[in-house]
């Protein structure tokens, strides 16, 4: 008996107890639908005599939610790259478990939808966060086909789209500006795929810093679409034999690259060369000597995200594009 008095009660408790239906149970604990406001207050009452507390089922229930958010992570990213995955899905977890949601992660290769279409036909989640975007993006195109709400992690050029990103393009120009003021006017700028919006917004930086200043860019020097190392390090090679003063490098997996390869010739930063990197990470942390990079929070990216992401959910209005802040951290690297 003491057992059946500690369990947990239910929609079909409560409704059994009071003669009404499941349904008239759901509509006093939602707020939503025709009921009288006798019989809600009758509900509501029993529901705080007997500490009932609606399950997630329950609530989903009441409410048509499924109280689960898909998070779309890309699986061709370089090995440096998962701690910003990690650090980002650390945040909206932290937001979502706040508000009682659950996470459903779909891993999509090449800008594929089977499995985010799946996800979406299913009614398996309330809404879908994409971690990463594209310059022709199939994903966004899908879910603005879709009646569910949709933010992306990074910038988009796609109408109406809710993107949370850094301040790529801004932070990019400056980090530019400061080097060109330093007198390295011969820079190379060494970077990956310009499918992903993320390297059009960083080149974009790169290319009003130079115009700010009243400087060229040498056409000769941008080098972009680098996916591997044996690229990356031919690179490297036709850099050091144009004399260049610096290598600006788009990100850290790029740079942690070009660090190997100057250290296996032997070249000295940043008395032979200066480098630097427009993402910062772990894997630059320990680097002799320490990297000028830029420095981004991916865990609050992540937080405000969901939290955007949810207040779409219910229906409150959210601004279409918020940029997050970032830090320049001059190092030796650039002196």
């Amino acid at each position: 008996m003491g057992n059946e008095e500690n369990r947990s009660i239910t929609i079909a408790d409560v409704a059994e107890a009071l003669g009404v239906s499941k349904t008239t149970v759901s509509r006093a604990i939602s707020g939503k639908g025709r009921i009288g406001s006798e019989t809600r207050d009758r509900v509501l009452q029993y529901i705080e005599e007997h500490d009932y507390k609606p399950n997630v089922i329950a609530k989903s229930l009441a409410q048509s939610k499924t109280y689960n958010l898909c998070v779309v992570m890309p699986a061709d990213y370089a090995v440096v790259d998962l701690t910003f995955f990690q650090e980002c899905l650390l945040g909206i977890q932290e937001i979502a478990e706040i508000m009682e949601y659950d996470i459903l992660l779909s891993i999509c290769k090449n800008n594929d939808t089977a499995s985010l279409e799946r996800i979406v036909t299913n009614h398996k989640v309330d809404g879908v966060i994409l971690m990463r975007t594209f310059v022709k993006d199939a994903q966004i195109e899908y879910l603005q086909t879709k009646n569910i709400p949709f933010v992306t992690i990074g910038s988009s050029n796609y109408k109406g789209v809710i993107q949370i990103d850094h301040n790529h393009k801004s932070a990019c120009k400056e980090l530019t500006s400061i080097i060109l003021m330093k007198g390295m006017t011969n820079i190379a700028l060494i970077g990956g795929d310009e499918n992903h919006v993320v390297t059009q917004s960083r080149l974009r930086g790169f290319r009003e810093a130079y115009e700010k200043m009243h400087e060229r860019i040498d056409p000769a020097l941008l080098y972009l679409n680098l996916d591997n190392n044996v690229v990356i390090d031919k690179t490297v090679e036709e850099v050091l034999e144009r004399k260049t003063d610096c290598i600006l490098c788009m990100d850290d997996a790029i740079c942690s690259r070009v660090l190997k390869k100057l250290r296996e010739k032997h070249v000295s930063v940043p008395k032979d060369i200066r480098v630097a990197s427009f993402y910062n990470s772990m894997v630059l942390e320990n680097n002799v000597p320490a990297i000028t990079s830029l420095e981004f929070n991916s865990k609050e990216l992540g937080m405000v995200a969901c939290k955007t992401l949810l207040d779409l959910i219910e229906g409150i209005e959210v601004e279409r594009r918020t940029l997050l802040s970032y830090e320049v951290v001059l190092k030796e690297s650039t002196k």
